[in-house]
């Protein structure tokens, strides 16, 4: 078996007298594999970096690619929610098939098991992984970024009864955000998808709140303060804004007025 550790260790450089496909296979199971030592651990990053480096070509990340849209109908949760990792960093290289994006929304609007961690899986994290590879494929030009935002609304509208404990929100918003830093989105394609929200959350002034109705009020301040403020494309990047900041800005004040009065 592969020591992946001393791979990483050595800045991922190949190791001498290793067929690829042999190394891809491996990499491709361990990123399904139960133990969240091998899933989210060595093999993970080294997968990351020779993505990002080339090392595995286009050819073998379209194949790679394939197989992970095959995941999002496994049985496993470990596999499912992990395939979106996979395809992010593969979209964030500019290989892209429609059929992938088609096989992300069935998942993405349907999945219902939502845990951020388990205890003896590890990171599952369906929502926040989703949103990564959500917000990619909206950065690309060649994907129209309004069925992306309406996915997203999908995403949240669906009964759920996990609160969102593992900062789902705030993935979700930074997704969403990075969708909105399109500059091919007129004000009106950055604020319709919020229509379905405001009015789900009509009549929520008092009482309690269904938990999806939590996720989602917390996922749209969160992304309040990112119009506002302008969103990071990498992590301590300079913030970058959005197409139409202040259009959402003002839709999101009138969409949370039912549950949040105080603005």
């Amino acid at each position: 078996m592969t020591n992946w550790c001393e791979i990483y260790e050595s800045d991922c450089a190949f190791p001498a007298g290793r067929e690829l496909d042999d190394l891809v296979a491996e990499l491709a199971d361990a990123l399904g594999d139960p133990d969240p030592e091998v899933r989210d651990g060595y093999p993970y990053a080294v997968l990351d970096c020779w993505i990002r480096r080339g090392v595995i070509d286009a050819d073998r990340c379209l194949a790679l690619g394939d197989l992970m849209a095959e995941r999002f109908t496994d049985p496993r949760i470990e596999a499912r929610t992990f395939a979106p990792l996979v395809l992010g960093m593969i979209v964030g290289q500019g290989h892209l098939r429609p059929e992938w994006l088609d096989a992300f929304a069935v998942w993405y609007r349907s999945e219902s098991d939502l845990r951020g961690r388990d205890d003896e899986l590890g990171w599952l994290h369906a929502v926040a992984h989703g949103a990564d590879l959500l917000a990619a494929c909206g950065q690309r030009p060649e994907v129209d970024p309004a069925p992306l935002l309406a996915l997203a609304a999908e995403r949240l509208l669906a009964p759920t009864e996990y609160l969102f404990a593992e900062r789902e929100d705030n993935r979700l918003a930074r997704a969403l955000a990075l969708v909105l830093t399109r500059p091919d989105l007129t004000p009106e394609r950055s604020t319709g998808w919020l229509s379905t929200i405001g009015e789900a959350l009509v009549g929520m002034e008092r009482g309690p709140m269904p938990v999806w109705a939590s996720n989602t009020s917390r996922t749209l301040l969160a992304l309040y303060v990112l119009a506002d403020l302008g969103v990071p494309t990498e992590r301590g990047g300079r913030p970058v804004p959005l197409a139409h900041g202040d259009a959402v800005k003002a839709r999101l004040a009138e969409v949370l007025k039912p549950v949040f009065p105080y603005a």
